[in-house]
Parts: C-alpha cells; sequence; structure tokens
C-alpha cells in the first residue's frame, strides 16, 4: 500500500464511525469489478450462485420493493436497525431496516437529493448525509446534510470545496473528486474519494462537524486497486473496511495513524452485485447492500 504524508508526521490521526454508484456509473465499471458481476438476463443464476459459494457471504434478507437503489448503511438509533437510502434520482428518504431487510418506518428529510451517497453517525446521535456524489466531477455544491432523527426538520448544511481541483470537470485521467464514503470523527467528517481517473488513489479529506461553508482539509492518499463505495469503522477504532464493488479492502492497526499505513487486504465479492453499503453489526460482522436490492452478511476472516 502507498502512503502519501501530506501532514506533518506529528499530527496523530484517530478515527471511528459510515458516500453508491450514480446512474452514470452503471455503464463505467472498475477494471476488477466489470459488468460481469452484475446481476442480468441469463446470468442472474450464474451470480446467485457465484454469491453462495464466497465464503464468510450469505444472503439475509432483500431491500427490493422498500428501499430504491440502495446506497449506503448506517446504524439507526434502535438496536439491530439500520438506515439505508437512494442516490441520485430519488427521493430525500431515509428508510429504516432491520437487519434482515424488513421496512420498519420511512423518514423524509427535507433537503436535496442531487446525489446522495453516504451516511454516519456521531456519538451524540447526529446523522451526516453526504450529498457528494460527483460522477464527472463538476459539481460545485456539494454538501453534507447534519440532522437527528427525532427532529428531522431541522437540517443544517456543511457545504464544501476540494482544495486542489482547479477545473469542472478535470481531464479524464485526473477526475477524483467523487466521493461514496464518509465517516463521522471527533468533530470532522472523513471522506474518501472514489477514483475515476487511472490511479486507483483514494484521496482522505476532513471537514468540520457544524454547518457551515469550508474548504476540505487533504490528509493523505491511499492506494486501493479499486474505486470505493462506502466505508465502516470497527467500534474499538483497529479495523477499517473500504466497500467497493463487488470487493472489500480490510485495513487493520491499534491507531488511526496505523491504519492508512496498513496494507489493505483484498477481499472479492465477486456475484454479490453492486455492493454500495457497509455496516458493522459486531466486531466480525458485516452487514453490506447492494443496489439491486440484495441484503448479505459477511463474516470478517
Amino acid at each position: 500500500m502507498r502512503f502519501i504524508p501530506l501532514v506533518p508526521a506529528a499530527l496523530v490521526l484517530t478515527f471511528t464511525a459510515a458516500c453508491s454508484q450514480a446512474q452514470s456509473d452503471k455503464t463505467t465499471d472498475s477494471p476488477s469489478n466489470a459488468r460481469s458481476d452484475m446481476p442480468k438476463g441469463g446470468d442472474r443464476r450464474k451470480d446467485k450462485n457465484a454469491a453462495a459459494e464466497i465464503v464468510g457471504l450469505s444472503k439475509v434478507g432483500s431491500l427490493k420493493g422498500k428501499v430504491p437503489e440502495s446506497s449506503g448503511l448506517a446504524p439507526a438509533p434502535e438496536g439491530g436497525h439500520y438506515f439505508s437510502f437512494g442516490d441520485d434520482g430519488n427521493s430525500p428518504t431515509l428508510y429504516e431496516i432491520s437487519g434482515t431487510g424488513q421496512l420498519i418506518r420511512t423518514l423524509n428529510v427535507p433537503a436535496t437529493n442531487t446525489d446522495w451517497e453516504s451516511l454516519s453517525r456521531d456519538g451524540s446521535g447526529n446523522y451526516y448525509i453526504g450529498d457528494c456524489g460527483n460522477n464527472e466531477s463538476t459539481r460545485r455544491d456539494l454538501k453534507i446534510f447534519k440532522f437527528r432523527p427525532d427532529s428531522p426538520q431541522s437540517v443544517g448544511t456543511i457545504a464544501f470545496s476540494y482544495p486542489d481541483q482547479r477545473e469542472f470537470p478535470p481531464k479524464k485521467k485526473q477526475r477524483n473528486f467523487d466521493c461514496e464514503a464518509s465517516l463521522w470523527h471527533d468533530g470532522q467528517v472523513w471522506l474518501f474519494t472514489k477514483d475515476r481517473g487511472q490511479d486507483r488513489t483514494s484521496n482522505v479529506y476532513t471537514v468540520p462537524d457544524q454547518p457551515g461553508t469550508y474548504t476540505a482539509k487533504k490528509i493523505t492518499s491511499l492506494a486501493i486497486p479499486g474505486q470505493v463505495t462506502d466505508a465502516a469503522l470497527r467500534a474499538d477504532g483497529h479495523r477499517l473496511v473500504l466497500l467497493g464493488r463487488g470487493e472489500l479492502f480490510i485495513l487493520d492497526g491499534n491507531s488511526w495513524a496505523e491504519i492508512l499505513k496498513a496494507t489493505p487486504r483484498q477481499v472479492s465479492l465477486a456475484g454479490a452485485g453492486q455492493t454500495e453499503g457497509a455496516v458493522f453489526k459486531n466486531a466480525n460482522t458485516l452487514l453490506i447492500s447492494t443496489e439491486q436490492g440484495g441484503l448479505f452478511e459477511y463474516t470478517l476472516p
């Protein structure tokens, strides 16, 4: 794994906490996971069998007809429940589901859904919706919405821009300003970009968790041989999972600084579908959703 320090070595990072593939990406996939992973037409049986053969992966439910194009997951206030949502083209709605995909309730959020891609929660019960999908790197209106489920009509807006973006859009090989994964920690929302260029580098930025307008701070870059679609950090802070399309990248360390320097272990989930959401159910198990409506549990190695 390549680690590119962009801040003084004395800075120690700590971390905790949880951006879907937008419409145009349904025809442009990462090289490591081509369209053969997508359940389409005559390939449905093949894909179902392939998913069943992945060690540690089991299908536990379906979101079809309940959550349109599930693009992320985060814990709901009630234990054993989770929030999910749809990306661009869908309503600004959160869907509370059980661990087996049963729809519990819907929560309408008074905010725009230009391209919702991530959802995370802080220790005080605030949620952060990442309206930061940016497939073509053309957006100048990137936002994170801050709200509480017990007071959903009060929504704060964290507007941000990237410090290193000069063109809208940049050349295709330099389009690394799409974010589908974010996490909250210690007063900051952390953003992991999805490289649509050629380097397969996930850039890591932070913005404050308070409403306002900010220039994001670039922290580092991670060499990830895939396109990041979600992120989840274990409760003890020692394991970070970056979800890609049909794959996982696992990074371990005793601190957040160590995690950022760790060599990722790559796990294939080929056949599961367009994997877009991931959240820890417990220390060793992930709940994973797909845009096609699949809901899986995965026991981490």
